[in-house]
């Protein structure tokens, strides 16, 4: 899961990466290979393999941000992916390399399912904390889970994923909180029947494509079946994590989430400016309810300094404003402004 770095260095980056991957598959994959390719291949193939190996690992690196290991495990991928574009003829004197790349990359799964064996081992104690905690598992579960862990990406997107399963399927029980300082962002708007609506629609579309494409082609079916019925668990999630988690101001910290989608934990002392009212520009970060009608936010706040919100499988974004519409904005305004 890389973030793109917000430069237009991270843009052109992009393009001259596209550039190098499709030139070197071309240059072994297309009908003119053999009228551009020399006899003597060696010093051809070498180029290509600094393309894939290093220029290409550079590159995401300036387009993406990137951890020493993300950057050393594209390294390897890249001897590994120069081995399948390259045909076998011209790649035998450098077929070392592949090894070394296959070896790399093994060691990397290897480290990435000591992760999961560690979280598997401190599952029981992330389980204990969270329901000693007054936040709910939108908000508890990662920094419980790195409060004994160091983070990591596939860890976090288990972790993600984990939420997903536990607000589709072991939720329906709860109801949603109420309090003084709580204050729902989806009533007003037409969220639920919204999801309940595309729920449906996905039902409907798999009986009848998997019924009809069953015969045509019975690997593609199965994968669109298991593609929908992951989107149907996803939004039964993210219904009942919107239903379950409205806003809250506790403990001098606003925290706001819009389903599984985004959520925010933020210090009331950060918040620079409150505006009533207003359009939001394309970097602010909306919690505004689906609805069938575009809604206006209600309320703008503008950070002191960029705050962390925490998208989509765990993915994290700085952000300084954030717009927000919500049941009762009076009760809002008077919750910020005590």
């Amino acid at each position: 899961m890389f973030v793109m770095r917000q430069t237009n260095y991270a843009k052109w980056a992009l393009a001259l990466l596209l550039l190098v991957l499709t030139s070197n598959f071309l240059l072994y994959r297309s009908p003119l290979s053999s009228l551009v390719i020399p006899e003597d291949t060696f010093w051809v193939v070498t180029g290509s393999l600094v393309d894939f190996a290093f220029v290409a690992p550079l590159l995401m690196l300036a387009a993406f941000r990137l951890s020493i290991k993300h950057f050393l495990t594209l390294v390897a991928a890249g001897f590994v992916l120069a081995r399948f574009v390259i045909p076998s003829l011209y790649f035998e004197p450098f077929t070392t390399l592949f090894y070394i790349g296959i070896g790399l990359e093994a060691l990397v799964l290897l480290a990435e399912i000591a992760f999961l064996v560690l979280l598997l081992y401190h599952a029981p104690a992330i389980v204990r904390t969270i329901k000693s905690q007054p936040e709910s598992p939108l908000f508890a579960l990662l920094p419980t889970a790195y409060a004994r862990m160091k983070p990591n990406l596939l860890v976090t997107v288990i972790l993600s994923e984990s939420l997903i399963f536990y607000y589709a399927f072991c939720s329906w029980k709860k109801k949603p909180a109420e309090g003084p300082n709580l204050i729902s962002l989806h009533k007003n708007s037409s969220a639920i029947a919204f999801y309940i609506m595309l729920i449906h629609a996905i039902v409907i579309e798999t009986i009848g494509i998997h019924w009809w494409l069953h015969d045509k082609s019975p690997l593609l079916s199965i994968v669109l079946l298991i593609l929908n019925v992951y989107s149907v668990v996803y939004f039964l999630g993210e219904l009942q994590a919107m239903r379950l988690n409205p806003l809250k101001v506790n403990n001098g910290k606003l925290y706001v989430s819009l389903g599984l989608s985004k959520r925010m934990e933020v210090p009331l002392e950060a918040i620079k400016t409150i505006q009533w009212g207003g359009a939001a520009d394309k970097e602010t970060l909306t919690f505004i309810a689906q609805d069938f009608v575009e809604q206006e936010p209600q309320v703008i706040l503008e950070f002191k300094e960029p705050q962390e919100a925490v998208l989509f499988f765990g993915r994290t974004k700085q952000v300084s404003r954030i717009a927000l519409t919500v049941d009762n904005p009076a009760k809002l305004k008077a919750l910020l402004e005590q």
